[in-house]
């Protein structure tokens, strides 16, 4: 677990990015499912990025004097109840969070339109993620509003507001090693559930079963839930990106693909794997899965400090259409596949994308129009991947073989760590460990 100084830290670095104003962060709330059944509860990234606080209903106040000395870490969030905690767990209120959590002061959330004025009251800009929620964006407004009302009094309302996700999304791009330490750990539970699901496949069973095996090892090991929604899709279903129905019937000579992985204590692992239903690769199969896995392996080459973000998928690119060329799939040169984008009929996503708290994690991939360099603790996914429909051009033994092989890779000062490497990945790695004894005969 991450250390509160870590959070309080966070805080501090924030406040001296603000330097005058104050930012107002609110966390996720609760959502309702059906009637009074409600789904459940995940905290805002940012909000729990900076206070480690879980609890719904909470919303953190900085005020940013320009002075350490006098700025303010403030939480406003619910009261204590004990009535309520019989029916649904144990809740901080503002005493125990103020002491536990580190902040300067604690308020009841009932308050903090109460007190909204005074804290905004005099400061020149607020700091809000406008634009994410309307009814908080009134809300801000409306303080903003009051505060204006007072002008007669000699008190100045804020004269701007600022965007809080473009500070936070350069802290958060950057890993530290508590970080990285729990995303190693997601890392490691999703391995192990991908190797159940390997070992739990076989002709017959059902997309879900497998889906099965995933969620029951992410919680097995601790985790509190899958990052995303798990993709489990055999034979056709692999050539549908976002497929997440998972209720096929799996059959011998398909592929299946699975994307999945777990969150811990906020933090997401990503993987990808694709292998044969019944073992072993067909050899058309092995063919395009080796492309594939060569094209990753280029693009992991390229994750190191001092390299750019798009270098990973340019050579993962180069890779895979040199591929398609070989094997009939594109005509023509490799720069002309790839100056007409006649690839993107097998391959039409990008390499990677940020990982950490949110699974597409936060930070621009471009900085003044540029693709950002990447520097150590910066934490990416590489996951080329080849999907064939089926096509009057295309030969038939290439229909419905959809392969895309995802790994978490973080940049190091000496060049890149695997996180995900657990997982095998081979040709041979795989049929060897399919052949292990499965998990229903254990």
């Amino acid at each position: 677990m991450t250390p509160i100084q870590t959070f309080i830290d966070r805080r501090k670095h924030l406040l001296s990015k603000i330097q005058h104003g104050v930012a107002v962060i609110a966390t996720s709330p609760e959502r309702y499912r059906n009637r009074d059944t409600h789904y459940p509860y995940r905290f805002d990234s940012y909000f729990y990025y900076l206070t480690g606080f879980r609890e719904p209903e909470a919303v953190l106040v900085l005020v940013a004097t320009g002075d350490a000395s006098t700025s303010q870490q403030i939480l406003f969030c619910r009261d204590k109840d004990i009535e309520r905690e019989i029916w649904d767990g144990f809740r901080y209120g503002p005493e125990a969070a103020r002491e536990v959590f580190g902040f300067d002061a604690a308020y009841s959330i009932a308050r903090l339109d109460e007190l909204a004025g005074e804290l905004l009251a005099d400061q020149p800009v607020v700091f809000h993620a406008f634009g994410h929620d309307t009814s908080w964006d009134q809300r801000v407004v409306g303080w903003i509003s009051r505060v204006r009302e007072q002008v007669r009094k000699g008190v100045s309302a804020p004269a701007e507001i600022r965007d809080i996700r473009h500070l936070l999304d350069e802290m958060r791009l950057i890993k530290d090693e508590n970080e990285l330490a729990v995303m190693r750990e997601a890392a490691g539970i999703s391995a192990e559930a991908h190797k159940r699901a390997m070992q739990a496949t076989r002709p017959g069973r059902y997309e879900y079963e497998i889906e099965a095996e995933l969620l029951y090892e992410f919680r097995r090991q601790g985790a509190e839930a899958p990052a995303y929604t798990s993709i489990v899709a055999g034979g056709a279903n692999a050539c549908v990106l976002h497929y997440i129905q998972n209720d096929a019937q799996l059959q011998a000579g398909d592929l299946l693909l699975i994307d999945a992985a777990c969150e811990l204590h906020g933090y997401a692992a990503d993987i990808t794997r694709t292998f044969p239903v019944n073992g072993r690769f067909s050899a058309v199969q092995k063919d395009v899965y080796q492309l594939v896995l060569s094209a990753q392996s280029a693009a992991i080459d390229a994750v190191r400090p001092g390299s750019n973000w798009d270098s990973p998928h340019q050579a993962a690119l180069r890779v895979l259409v040199q591929g398609f060329i070989d094997l009939n799939l594109c005509q023509g040169s490799p720069d002309a596949v790839i100056e007409t984008e006649s690839y993107k009929r097998f391959y039409m996503h990008r390499t990677g994308h940020w990982l950490g708290l949110d699974v597409h994690d936060a930070g621009e991939y471009k900085q003044t129009g540029q693709w950002r360099e990447l520097v150590p603790g910066m934490t990416l996914t590489v996951e080329p991947g080849c999907y064939i429909r089926p096509a009057e051009d295309v030969p038939k033994h290439f229909w419905n073989i959809g392969i895309r092989i995802e790994d978490d890779v973080a940049v190091t000062p000496a060049g890149h760590e695997v996180l995900t490497g657990a997982v095998p990945k081979s040709v041979a790695e795989i049929e060897e460990w399919m052949q292990c004894t499965t998990i229903s005969e254990r």
